[in-house]
């Protein structure tokens, strides 16, 4: 029995994750779960890429990927199931932070999409593969 439902989505690209959100709202359904639904913005912490943007950059881009996340899954899913479920933004390596999200939240599932694979990574995408490969739990891909 699946207790909680992890969701990683690109808050940046809503057309491409909502049948993504889709299929993982269905599978929290069928047990009842938990749904969580999480996005990774890139890090650029103490690295040269980071004198080019102002102080405050970090922070106005969480808040705007927290509500992407809520308009996304309002509009995929309804104002009423979006309430229900918790949106996390994370900042770091995608693949990594969406492990250390699945493990703090307890989810039993995985709800990734494939997206766009190059030619090197036949049928998944880099970020979905890691998942997959390095996950403790249950990874659902999403075509």
């Amino acid at each position: 029995m699946t207790r909680s439902v992890l969701c990683a989505v690109d808050a940046g690209k809503p057309e491409s994750d909502a049948e993504v959100l889709r299929q993982a709202a269905r599978l929290a359904d069928l047990d009842d779960a938990q749904l969580d639904v999480v996005t990774v913005l890139p890090d650029f912490g103490e690295s040269f890429v980071s004198q080019f943007f102002e102080p405050q950059h970090h922070e106005h881009a969480i808040q705007q990927a927290q509500q992407a996340l809520e308009d996304l899954s309002k509009s995929v899913l309804g104002e009423g199931r979006s309430a229900k479920i918790r949106h996390v933004v994370a900042t770091g390596s995608a693949y990594q932070e969406i492990l250390k999200t699945a493990q703090s939240a307890g989810s039993d599932l995985i709800v990734i999409g494939a997206h766009r694979p190059d030619l090197k990574d036949y049928l998944l995408g880099p970020n979905a593969a890691r998942v997959v490969r390095h996950s403790t739990v249950s990874v659902y891909v999403v075509r």
